[in-house]
């Protein structure tokens, strides 16, 4: 007995970190990926709509806000759940984010897609009471948004993600890259919201444009990347190589977000 109680311990001690760390957390998983899925059938349901209602594709009421933003959020709930599968973070803690952060995914594409119902905005729309009201909770949704993965990026940094060859450089550089996104987000809704205050509604809506592109790119290198690593992971290729290939694949993203905060910087 004393034996099996032995090598039942040595056994435990040798799982790898990452397989301790998310043992316990995949109920979550699997609610989180259902969310995700939704949230994209969501975003092609409106896709459907918008093709059978028709209207404007751009501007601050349309059916594409719907359609991006389901798309998007469903895409990137999914990306972080797998992705943070590879970061070294205790289950409770790492299950706890991942829930708060798909119930905000929930309220930031609902709001959304509640707004384009009503025909109305849905960010910095403080022409109604209502409108105030969802306006500043997708303003503060977005703002947890910013807390979470910023948490998950630190602990990709704090210590090093596990996974095949290169799938370390692709989480650390594919949060680093969604913090840039995340921060031209803010940026947006930020001088949104001081021309609203000062009376340019309309300039508001058109405000955000220029920095579109690098929010729209920054977004998904966290899915990006790690797809790319754990495609490589599949292959014949050496370990150096395959780190190599996903090294030039992300300075190739770096420049497209390079190229993208100049566009934004020269037509802002």
């Amino acid at each position: 007995m004393e034996t099996e109680k032995l090598a039942r311990e040595g056994g435990r001690a040798k799982r790898p970190p990452v397989v301790a760390a998310t043992a316990g957390a995949r109920p979550s998983e699997r609610r989180c990926h259902t969310v995700g899925l939704l949230l994209i059938l969501s975003g092609l349901v409106h896709l459907v709509v918008f093709a059978v209602d028709g209207g404007p594709w751009d501007g601050p009421v349309s059916w594409r806000k719907p359609v991006t933003f389901g798309l998007s959020f469903g895409m990137t709930l999914i990306a972080v759940t797998w992705v943070t599968s590879y970061l070294r973070i205790g289950s409770r803690l790492r299950a706890l984010l991942l829930v708060v952060f798909a119930a905000d995914c929930v309220v930031e594409v609902g709001g959304i897609t509640l707004q384009a119902w009503r025909r109305v905005p849905s960010h910095l729309d403080m022409e109604t009471p209502f409108d105030t009201a969802v306006s500043m909770t997708l303003a503060v949704g977005g703002g947890v948004l910013v807390v979470l993965l910023t948490m998950f990026a630190l602990a990709s940094f704090r210590h090093r993600p596990a996974g095949p060859a290169g799938m370390a450089l692709a989480v650390r550089s594919g949060f680093a890259i969604l913090l840039v996104g995340l921060g031209s987000g803010a940026a947006m809704i930020a001088r949104g919201v001081v021309l609203t205050r000062t009376g340019h509604q309309e300039a508001a809506y058109h405000s955000t444009a220029p920095l579109k592109p690098l929010h729209g790119v920054s977004l998904h290198a966290v899915l990006v990347l790690p797809v790319l690593a754990r495609l490589l992971s599949a292959t014949s290729w050496s370990e150096p190589v395959r780190r190599r290939i996903v090294a030039a694949a992300t300075c190739c993203y770096v420049a497209a977000v390079i190229g993208a905060g100049v566009w934004a910087v020269l037509t802002y």
